[in-house]
């Protein structure tokens, strides 16, 4: 399973009521899932698992910072969306928002972010926390939005790696972007779904077929989806962008920091210094 959501070093300022989490482990398995058993399984996952989330990553994500992956890397740094003076006034959506960290390092900088994620709890979390910009529970392949309503988007881990119809989502970002706006997003890095999810040694070997595109799908004692991931391959990402009327002008690959020694599912110093384990695609709408 891949850390869903962006990840940071910042302290949160309060902490989250905790949930009492579900008594049974699910059955781990690839199989077949489709855009609506996706979504589903997805929404129910991230409300049920927002609390013990937050308070796994809270430390690591912070309350107010952007950062792309578990390495670490900052857009203060990388300047992805643009010099930061430049985003002042600008509208931009973030997708898959989580708690709403990105938004509200936006919004420090004079941005006007409106937040989505499909999980309501997850965005509890972003109004424990406080901020003052709009919050939407949504799905990403049916944003409520009129076309043209936003400059940026971005995406740190949001919705991508979890949805069965990649273009879908991708095509209704373009159609809410205005022209030239540009959309960023991270995901995990394609060639991770060839090794084991580990952060140790037993992680640095190859274990499965890089184009396997079968999903990572967790299912209860009945057979149903309750977290589901999906697998594309470098190639297909780059394809899925073309295709859905967006022109990708740069695709970073974070290496792992030395001051960087946590760990995050498979993250880990020792695999992020070997491997990649984030892609970044940088899109512009023409």
């Amino acid at each position: 399973m891949t850390p869903p959501g962006p990840a940071g070093r910042k302290s949160t300022t309060r902490e989250p009521i905790i949930q009492e989490s579900e008594a049974s482990e699910p059955e781990a398995t690839r199989r077949a899932a489709g855009v609506t058993e996706s979504s589903r399984a997805n929404r129910g996952w991230w409300d049920r698992n927002a609390d013990e989330y937050q308070v796994e990553h809270g430390t690591f994500l912070g309350d107010d910072r952007f950062v792309w992956g578990p390495e670490g890397l900052d857009e203060v740094e990388a300047e992805l969306l643009g010099l930061p003076e430049e985003l002042k006034g600008l509208d931009v959506l973030e997708i898959g928002a989580g708690a709403a960290q990105c938004s509200r390092w936006l919004a420090a900088q004079g941005a006007r972010p409106v937040a989505l994620d499909i999980s309501h709890r997850q965005l509890q979390h972003a109004l424990r926390i406080g901020g003052s910009f709009p919050l939407v529970c949504a799905d990403a392949g049916a944003l409520p939005f009129a076309d043209g309503s936003f400059d940026l988007a971005c995406s740190a881990y949001g919705a991508l790696p979890f949805v069965a119809d990649p273009r879908q989502v991708l095509r209704e970002v373009r159609r809410v972007l205005r022209p030239g706006g540009r959309l960023v997003f991270s995901v995990t890095h394609p060639i991770r779904w060839a090794f084991p999810d580990e952060p140790g040694p037993e992680g640095l070997s190859v274990s499965g077929s890089y184009f396997d595109r079968t999903p990572y799908v967790e299912q209860d004692e009945e057979g149903r989806a309750v977290y589901v991931e999906h697998h594309r391959t470098l190639g297909d990402r780059v394809r899925d962008v073309v295709a859905s009327g967006f022109r990708l002008v740069d695709l970073v690959e974070p290496e792992w920091p030395s001051w960087n020694t946590s760990e995050w599912g498979g993250w880990s110093p020792l695999r992020g210094n070997l491997i990649p384990g984030t892609a970044i695609f940088v899109c512009v709408r023409d």
